[in-house]
């Protein structure tokens, strides 16, 4: 996905399994950052950064989403041990991942493995890309964001 572009209608699976699509936030701007996996040192890091500056956030009229492929039951685990305000989506297929091509080859101790790039996209209440941040800075992720909420 491109700055410009529209987001895919479907975005993932809620706590109960239910599908999350974009219609459901329709006039709200968004913030859906993707994540590989719940309960590792950065993506905790970059979850607790958004918490803390979740009141900030949503003052500036957005509602975040994190996805990533982690299952919904996990979301929970994790969204209660870190009190995490903000929606969790499991994409346990990939498909969301695949479809804002964030799902790509990844290297880590001389192995190559698929898995999900760390990404923010923030949209308009229209659902319009204006911002992508690919180097995501997981322990000031919110003080990344914020400038761009206020443009």
């Amino acid at each position: 996905m491109n700055i410009g572009d529209t987001i895919p209608e479907v975005l993932g699976l809620d706590a109960e399994g239910g599908e999350v699509k974009a219609s459901d936030f329709a006039g709200k701007p968004l913030v859906i950052y993707f994540y590989p996996k719940d309960n590792t040192p950065g993506c905790t890091a970059e979850a607790c950064s958004i918490r803390d500056g979740f009141d900030a956030i949503k003052a500036a009229g957005y509602t975040v989403i994190g996805i990533s492929k982690d299952s919904p039951a996990s979301h929970v685990k994790f969204a209660d041990k870190y009190s995490l305000p903000f929606i969790l989506l499991s994409d346990p297929s990939t498909e969301v991942n695949q479809a804002f091509g964030v799902w790509a080859k990844k290297k880590m101790a001389g192995r190559e493995y698929m898995g999900s790039l760390r990404t923010t996209f923030i949209t308009d209440a229209d659902h319009r890309i204006t911002d992508i941040i690919t180097k995501v800075d997981t322990k000031n992720a919110a003080a990344q964001l914020l400038p761009l909420l206020s443009k």
